[in-house]
């Protein structure tokens, strides 16, 4: 199996431009990433699949000289995709373009937070919500009924075969006074 060079660096080539243009802030250069990424990701699939083989006709070809149809699949799922995340990044740029004037990703206010307090090299208040034991909890002892896990262990008079009673729930419809329903 060869593999053609230029293939392959056309395809890293791709890739690493499309990776870099989805690193942008504005959604018009992250469109563009993305198409590129894809169409990259693509070659690569191709380049990886080897060979080109014979049509895939029954009688007309020897078996091991047929094409794989797995890559030409894979590429053909890549295309749709490709296609659907395409339109959904152009309905957030025109939606952003509609509302702002412009598609450029703004910084999240959580993000900001979390920028800030990493250069103060503050610990966040989520940290310090850990589950800590009581000092109630070191008094308890395990009793010869408990289980090592902690459970109780179940009782064995009651036979499992036979159904626990249900609770009673009172449900009381409350009476309407007649003349709050007559208009």
């Amino acid at each position: 199996m060869t593999t053609s060079l230029a293939l392959l660096a056309g395809s890293v080539s791709l890739v690493g431009v499309g990776a870099y243009l989805m690193l942008e802030r504005s959604l018009t250069r992250v469109l563009i990433g993305l198409v590129i990424l894809s169409n990259g990701v693509n070659l690569g699939f191709i380049v990886a699949s080897g060979d080109p083989g014979d049509p895939p006709l029954l009688g007309e070809y020897a078996a091991l000289d047929i094409a794989d149809p797995l890559p030409q699949a894979m590429v053909l799922t890549a295309i749709v995709i490709t296609l659907g995340t395409v339109s959904f990044v152009l309905a957030m740029a025109y939606r952003s373009w509609q509302l702002d004037g412009h598609d450029d990703v703004q910084d999240d206010v959580e993000d900001a937070a979390i920028r800030r307090l990493a250069a103060a090299d503050e610990a966040s208040d989520a940290f310090d919500l850990t589950v800590t034991a009581s000092p109630d909890d070191a008094d308890d002892e395990v009793s010869e009924e408990e289980g090592s896990d902690g459970r109780p262990v179940p009782d064995l008079e009651e036979s499992p075969h036979e159904p626990s009673p249900a609770p009673r729930v009172s449900r009381e419809t409350p009476v309407l006074d007649e003349q709050e329903d007559r208009p």
